[in-house]
């Protein structure tokens, strides 16, 4: 619904985030003398106050008789759409947006390239921006990577780069291209089972005039299968990686060594970003070329440098099993001590003991909470990889720091969600490089995000 239906609604936002505050700046700009309420945590209060003094403030979690208070409440991706206090709610007649939502229904006309998947979005989208601004055109990067959508209200570009979560998928409006990098198992506090994730995820194919999909994963073809206008990458007849090189059918295009950022799944990423970018009419080939200068993102396989004879990576993005599993296999030439685990999501580490329990030249460190459960599966597979077994992210480091040889590289990629310890991937991957030696914050901001 575009902002000017809000305007005799009851409304209510619910979450003082980045995404809240950009929800409430908007509704003030488009509708100043809308009355608002806001749900957050007692501990913002004062803040959120400060932010807008007319604001009515809840300080708790709303239940299902308070949601129903409301026409519209404006609610945080974070926030589960299967609580049952919103099912609740639903049922009684409040219907649940989000600024994602909102955005879509201001600009019914803008260029989108919307990017999902449950590893790779981030790199594609932005990839995806740096090439297209590359080639001269005026491009927007936003959306779950980092900057809310409805920051940039009223902002035109000629291309949209926009990363949507799971969470976010079914709020986007029809696009023109939609990209799904990878699926896999995720997120499951959040959509409460795989098969809800993986539907949630498929959202996006509904909303998409285009689909372009990874075709190295069968059961995403499969699932996709029936979208009438489906794209392929990481085959064979379009843009894939073989012999060393970044392919376009059987013509060479970008040799892997040049690319800035390691592994063969980043350069999976580049063969989505640059099909995406064919699909919308953009040259792809000339544009591969600034593949060599796009700048690796923060917390994703992010080089630190080195300390006491170490090199530092930080890989504090990684959530899931294969992704810690890729992130090795973009280090397979070296000593490296992986630092994984944290909060515990229950997901199944089989895989990952099956793929490093007789690995050369690999050390690795199990903390957090659910470090001991990955630490007992290596010893019950009766695995030959040198196992340490500590209990928070400080004491890893140290120990890393101690039995990785010289010259060798210590990892985090800790295959897990930092709620343990940390606020997110981001915190955790700060404090990694602080007690690393390095300077956090130098290593924190996400290039290019914006308009440019």
């Amino acid at each position: 619904m575009p902002i000017t239906e809000l305007a005799t609604q009851r409304v209510a936002i619910w979450g003082f985030g980045r995404e809240g505050r950009a929800a409430i700046h908007a509704l003030r700009k488009r509708l100043p003398a809308l009355t608002l309420a806001l749900y957050c945590s007692e501990s913002e209060a004062a803040q959120a106050q400060a932010f807008d003094a007319a604001l009515r403030i809840y300080p708790n979690e709303p239940d299902a008789v308070a949601l129903s208070a409301y026409d519209i409440v404006i609610k945080s991706p974070g926030i589960s759409a299967y609580k049952p206090a919103i099912v609740t709610a639903q049922a009684q007649g409040t219907r649940f947006t989000s600024g994602t939502a909102l955005w879509f229904a201001e600009n019914p006309q803008a260029r989108v390239v919307a990017v999902t998947g449950t590893k790779g979005k981030s790199t594609t989208t932005a990839l995806l921006a740096h090439l297209a601004r590359a080639q001269g055109v005026r491009t927007a990067l936003a959306g779950n990577i980092g900057l809310p959508l409805l920051e940039l209200l009223d902002q035109q570009a000629d291309l949209w780069a926009i990363e949507l979560s799971s969470f976010q998928t079914g709020e986007a409006g029809p696009l023109e291209l939609g990209v799904i990098t990878s699926l896999y198992e995720e997120h499951l506090d959040w959509h409460g089972s795989r098969e809800r994730y993986v539907a949630d995820k498929l959202k996006l194919a509904d909303k998409a005039k285009r689909l372009l999909v990874n075709a190295q994963q069968p059961s995403l073809l499969e699932k996709t299968a029936q979208h009438p206008q489906r794209l392929l990458f990481g085959h064979a007849e379009g843009w894939h990686v073989a012999d060393d090189a970044i392919r376009r059918a059987e013509q060479s295009v970008f040799p892997l060594q040049r690319m800035s950022v390691p592994g063969l799944h980043n350069a999976l990423n580049a063969c989505a970003a640059l099909a995406a970018l064919e699909a919308m009419g953009i040259d792809a080939v000339a544009a591969a070329q600034g593949l060599a200068s796009f700048h690796p993102l923060p917390h994703r396989l992010q080089p630190l440098g080195e300390r006491d004879g170490l090199q530092w990576i930080n890989d504090s993005i990684s959530t899931t099993p294969q992704a810690t599993l890729a992130a090795l296999e973009s280090l397979h030439d070296r000593q490296v001590t992986v630092i994984v685990g944290g909060h515990d999501r229950g997901l199944d580490w089989t895989p990952f003991v099956d793929a490093v329990r007789s690995r050369a030249a690999l050390r690795i460190v199990a903390q957090g909470a659910n470090g001991p459960r990955i630490a007992a599966a290596l010893r019950a597979a009766k695995s030959d990889v040198p196992l340490g077994d500590v209990d928070h992210l400080a004491d890893a480091i140290e120990m890393a720091r101690t039995i990785t040889p010289q010259g060798g590289t210590v990892l985090l990629s800790p295959g897990a969600p930092s709620f343990d310890q940390f606020h997110d991937y981001a915190e955790r991957g700060r404090r990694f490089a602080a007690l690393a030696g390095f300077d956090e914050q130098a290593i924190a901001g996400i290039e290019g995000l914006g308009i440019g």
